[in-house]
């Protein structure tokens, strides 16, 4: 799997998914701009010493990154109103699982371009303003994963 954060902010919560995508074996692509620099002292303590086991790419921006895609990639844009939920697709080993800033989420005009691939992680609570970046992360990750026989498990 890949999982892709457009443009991320907070050093925590990009270090906890490095350290989600290390034990998956996933593909982390960071998309710039950064809320901080790599060499952020959060971003390492969070990934711990998972940064050396995580297959990463850094790309200077949503261009960069979606010009090397091959044409028949499958990109899903999870983020809020969605028209379907994340649990209502049949993910494949090579999905590119794509999240944007924990302040302001995915562009508009990117999920405009990407509706038939929207997709949201139902709330219950009117309230609440959104979950946690690396918490999603985990959330469709993991769904993917279950859905291709958690292939590759340690046991």
């Amino acid at each position: 799997m890949n999982v892709v954060l457009l443009e991320p902010e907070i050093p925590p919560n990009t270090g906890n998914v490095a350290r989600l995508c290390a034990a998956t074996k996933s593909t982390l692509h960071l998309i710039e701009p950064f809320g901080f620099k790599l060499d952020d002292a959060q971003l390492k303590r969070a990934g711990m010493d998972y940064w050396q086991q995580v297959a990463w790419h850094r790309w200077k921006n949503w261009t960069a990154f979606a010009g090397k895609l091959s044409p028949d990639a499958r990109l899903w844009f999870i983020e809020s109103n969605g028209a379907k939920n994340y649990s209502e697709v049949k993910f494949e080993a090579d999905d590119y699982l794509v999240f944007g800033r924990e302040t302001a989420g995915l562009p508009k005009q990117l999920l405009e371009q990407h509706r038939e691939s929207w997709l949201r992680i139902p709330m219950f609570n009117a309230e609440s303003r959104s979950l946690n970046l690396s918490n999603c992360v985990a959330l469709v990750l993991f769904e993917a994963l279950r859905q291709q026989g958690f292939a590759g498990e340690i046991l």
